[in-house]
């Protein structure tokens, strides 16, 4: 099982919660998750932010996981379908360089495309939901 994670839902099983689960079945290996280094960029820029008030060994534990498991590829095509938002763009073309299973994200940016090249866009929620199925 491949999988982009949207930087929102990345974020928000971080920081624990109902999404917490993801991060747990990512650790257990139940999944594959895909990056690129433009979204290794933003997850890391984001989980820096003093709002979230991540503990600092949380951020160190979680980037040293993230940079020694995750999968980087390396976007071969510029993807431009999402216009009002380009910078979401990056989760296309991870999810076509990476061949993933689902993109999961709370972007209403992605989320109102439901797929893209066949790969289903889908909530946190719906993603969690699939997991307990396997």
């Amino acid at each position: 099982m491949r999988v982009v994670l949207d930087t929102n839902i990345f974020i928000s099983a971080v920081l624990g919660g109902t999404l917490g689960i993801i991060l747990d079945e990512w650790k257990a290996g139940k999944f594959k998750l895909i990056i690129t280094d433009e979204i290794a960029r933003e997850y890391l820029d984001v989980i820096n932010r003093p709002k979230f008030k991540i503990p600092s060994d949380e951020i160190v534990a979680t980037t040293d996981y993230l940079l020694q498991t995750a999968e980087f590829v390396t976007p071969q095509e510029k993807i431009q379908v999402i216009v009002a938002d380009l910078t979401d763009n990056k989760f296309l073309e991870a999810a076509i360089a990476g061949k993933v299973n689902f993109i999961v994200s709370g972007d209403n940016h992605l989320l109102v495309l439901k797929s893209f090249k066949e790969i289903p866009i889908i909530t946190g929620r719906e993603f969690i939901i699939w997991l307990e199925r396997q």
